[in-house]
């Protein structure tokens, strides 16, 4: 029964790390990267769509995304997507393909997107205590019910201690490493 609690503690943590490094991914660090317009919709025929399914998103070069669509119709459609997105991009057109430029990073810009991942980094610190919290409930429900003894208690709280401490210090080293990442110029 420990065991149990001790693993679903950790796959829900696991998921609050994958979670955490989706957002991460979403936050830019002046490189470009397909997975940046990822959450970029496209009108294709009616229907809204993200964009990988209408075009090929491919890196040119470091400062520079390349997005060919599909269907060559679909140019200006996709042009306007990438300009309304929030990403702050301005993409240009040469015949079929759509080059978008990653403009550089300002100092102040860069600051801000440390603290934006700070708090993300928090967010992911509180659902891991959360699931900790949430494991020793359980732990502490079956002792109240005799199921299992006091010392099972505590030594089954010590084992969802650990799996927190091994969560929070995985979040830590994907902040730090995301900070470097931003700083770098």
């Amino acid at each position: 029964m420990i065991e149990d609690i001790k693993q679903e503690a950790r796959g829900r943590m696991q998921k609050s790390i994958e979670a955490f490094k989706v957002e991460l991914s979403k936050i830019r660090t002046g490189r470009a990267h397909p997975s940046l317009l990822n959450h970029v919709t496209v009108d294709y025929y009616g229907s809204e769509v993200p964009i990988g399914q209408a075009a090929n998103i491919a890196v040119e070069d470091a400062r520079t995304l390349a997005v060919t669509p599909w269907d060559k119709s679909m140019v200006a459609t996709i042009e306007k997507a990438i300009m309304t997105s929030d990403l702050g991009l301005n993409p240009s057109t040469a015949g079929t393909v759509i080059r978008v430029p990653m403009p550089p990073l300002t100092e102040e810009r860069r600051k801000e997107l440390v603290k934006v991942v700070r708090e993300l980094a928090e967010n992911a610190r509180v659902a891991v205590r959360n699931i900790r919290r949430d494991g020793n409930n359980d732990l502490k429900s079956l002792a109240k019910d005799k199921d299992i003894s006091e010392d099972d208690e505590h030594k089954g709280q010590d084992l969802v201690q650990q799996v927190t401490n091994e969560s929070t210090d995985e979040i830590e080293n994907l902040l730090q490493d995301k900070e470097k990442e931003l700083m770098e110029i």
